[in-house]
């Protein structure tokens, strides 16, 4: 880096560096995701019932709601996120992709098949059909809505980082502009325009981060190059098998994360199931799961790489501990601007990617938190109950434009929280794992019952939120970065030689060589202690999961579990009820007392019972044959339901 000039460092961040060019291609993305939803508004004016705005009339194409699936997870959180990680923390972490594939599975082949067949609008609706509680689906709903809003602040933050590292916008302007621009197009165009403009922003937001990627490779003289710099870094690992719970990134958290973020983000989350019930059928909508895997692999592997890339470039020369930048999560916007600003476009279109990514993110939360709005506390309100779709619809819309009004005041209330990565998944998965775990019990678990579920959610909550104000309180969970230097900075170039020829005078010439330009590790945050604050936020998500399933079954086993009989088959998964009523038998088999000595005419009234129970069993399995959907039984009992009597 010596003869080379470098950029004004103002407030610990480059002065605006956006050219016209740069100003063209970002607003062009503006004008792009506004006049989607123009033109759906236009195209479907007067025709729009409720399902049509919220899920597209379920008949939306393949290709462009699975582009809007990836958009809705891939956000400018993972944008400016992952690579921050691998920058600070190394490769490690890129193998939650394995973990993912985990996760995407039990969604596709256990909870789909389940969920699909049920024509939600809200996923909320499953939990009252579950467990017969309209409480704990209004808990449940608040749970997401609070997740959601978290994120959307947390998303409407992220892109002020860049924007502010490359013009003189502030970060107060920046979320009010995305705010405004994506409350207009939800708004007035739906989850149509919703889909169609996560895939506008989904493809820029994949393009700009590639570009840029080549771009510095290229000067850095191809991939070889950059992996060797990497290793000699100490950023290459992708097995610690260190079975410890409080380092931040090992093989076995990594995989937890994965699989946690696969079912999270995309099976009990409003947002993706809204997209994952939009299309006609069970098997299109298990396509879905396999396209978002293969494109996650695509989209976050060019995250993870260039985070590998940043640190080559930088290796000599951190910008974070020299004071360049003032948040670590602006390493990208950085080094945008400061290698590639000579290149008309390129910090235009990295800015315009980053926004991309936003926008997807806030739009599919902003239409869901509407949608659980409206279904879950207004529509059975008795002065919505008889309004007309023209009425409800516009309802909707107001719904999602003070949703994103919430959500920008939440953006601008986002601040010294930590990076972007770690602070969403320490926060959402502390919100959301409890929530996710109400939906496993619900379909995997069928012996818990309401009370199982309320506490053991409520428990699970309250635990989770308990970690994360504990490690705020006390700091706990302070990660050690990896080595990082500032030998290379040219203001500390000459003063690092002047002062180590003098160290070199005064010492005689000894250990002459121990000065020179190696790699000089800047000390590392070290942690508060393995407490139960410094657990790694890997684990955050999984917590609450585990604790609402043992917790719920605890509790119902002692308030009397869910009996077999009392299952509907369509709320629970088949393999899971199937094996419940052979262990329910079982168990009774085994608790039953000795039977009684009885006469010759007492045994063969109870053969004449037997096979009259028969008859009716093999009655029963014809008229289910006959009609797959199940019966409203009331309150009948056990014996009324396996008697027929309800039938």
């Amino acid at each position: 880096m010596e003869g080379s000039e470098e950029p004004p460092v103002t407030e610990g961040v480059l002065s605006s560096t956006f050219t016209p060019v740069d100003y063209v291609i970002f607003t062009m993305l503006l004008v792009i995701s506004a006049g989607i939803g123009v033109f759906n508004a236009f195209r479907s004016r007067g025709m729009v019932t409720t399902q049509e705005y919220l899920l597209g009339g379920r008949t939306m194409p393949v290709l462009p709601v699975a582009i809007s699936v990836l958009g809705g997870v891939v956000s400018a959180v993972s944008l400016l996120g992952f690579p921050t990680e691998v920058y600070f923390y190394g490769t490690q972490l890129t193998l939650n992709l394995i973990g993912t594939i985990f996760g995407i599975l039990v969604l596709r082949n256990v909870m789909l098949p389940v969920l699909f067949p049920l024509q939600l609008v809200s996923m909320f609706e499953y939990i009252e059909l579950r467990f017969k509680s309209q409480a704990l689906r209004k808990i449940a709903t608040v749970i997401q809505m609070l997740a959601s809003f978290v994120y959307m602040g947390i998303g409407l933050y992220a892109p002020s980082l860049a924007l502010s590292s490359v013009t003189s916008l502030p970060i107060w302007g920046s979320v009010v502009l995305m705010g405004l621009i994506c409350s207009f197009y939800i708004t007035i165009g739906g989850v149509k325009a919703v889909v169609y403009a996560d895939v506008v922003q989904t493809l820029l937001m994949f393009v700009g981060v590639l570009v840029v990627t080549v771009l510095c490779c290229y000067q850095l003289g191809g991939l070889t190059n950059v992996w060797t710099i990497a290793e000699q870094g100490g950023r290459i690992q992708f097995f610690n098998m260190d079975p410890s719970p409080f380092v931040r990134h090992t093989f076995w958290s990594t995989q937890v994360l994965g699989a946690y973020m696969a079912l999270s983000m995309v099976g009990f989350n409003q947002p993706q199931f809204q997209r994952l019930v939009s299309v006609k059928t069970l098997s299109l909508s298990q396509s879905l799961c396999t396209l978002f895997t293969v494109g996650l692999f695509i989209v976050w592997g060019v995250f993870y790489l260039s985070g590998l890339v940043a640190y080559a470039v930088y290796r000599d020369c951190d910008p974070f501990t020299s004071g360049r930048i003032a948040k670590a999560d602006q390493i990208m916007p950085y080094l945008v601007t400061d290698k590639l600003n000579h290149l008309p476009g390129i910090s235009g279109l990295f800015v315009a990617a980053v926004y991309g990514g936003v926008l997807s993110s806030l739009s599919s939360h902003g239409n869901a938190i509407a949608c659980v709005i409206w279904v879950d506390f207004m529509k059975n309100l008795r002065y919505f109950s008889n309004v007309d779709e023209r009425f409800s619809t516009n309802i909707v819309k107001l719904l999602s434009f003070v949703t994103m009004m919430v959500a920008m005041c939440i953006g601008l209330l986002v601040g010294e929280m930590g990076t972007l990565f770690n602070l969403t998944n320490s926060l959402i998965g502390a919100i959301k794992g409890p929530l996710s775990g109400i939906f496993i019990v619900g379909i995997c678990t069928p012996w818990v019952n309401k009370k199982g579920a309320i506490v053991g959610s409520s428990l699970a909550f309250l635990f989770n939120i308990w970690l994360v104000i504990g490690k705020i309180i006390r700091g706990g969970g302070s990660p050690k970065n990896m080595p990082l230097s500032t030998l290379g900075c040219p203001e500390n170039f000459n003063n690092t030689l002047e002062t180590s020829l003098n160290d070199v005078l005064q010492s005689g010439l000894n250990n002459t060589l121990d000065f020179t330009f190696a790699t000089t590790a800047v000390p590392m945050i070290e942690g508060s202690g393995d407490t139960i604050y410094d657990i790694s936020y890997c684990y955050s998500g999984i917590t609450g999961i585990i604790n609402t399933i043992i917790i719920s079954t605890l509790v119902s086993v002692l308030t009397g579990p869910v009996k077999p009989c009392e299952l509907e088959g369509e709320v629970v998964n088949g393999t899971c009820a199937r094996f419940y009523r052979r262990l329910w038998k079982l168990v009774e088999r085994c608790t039953s007392s000795e039977p009684p000595s009885v006469t010759p005419a007492a045994m063969e009234g109870q053969i004449n019972d037997l096979y009259d129970l028969q008859d009716n069993d093999l009655k029963q399995s014809i008229e289910s044959k006959s009609d797959m959907r199940p019966k409203d039984t009331g309150n009948a009992t056990c014996e009324e339901k396996n008697s027929g009597g309800k039938q």
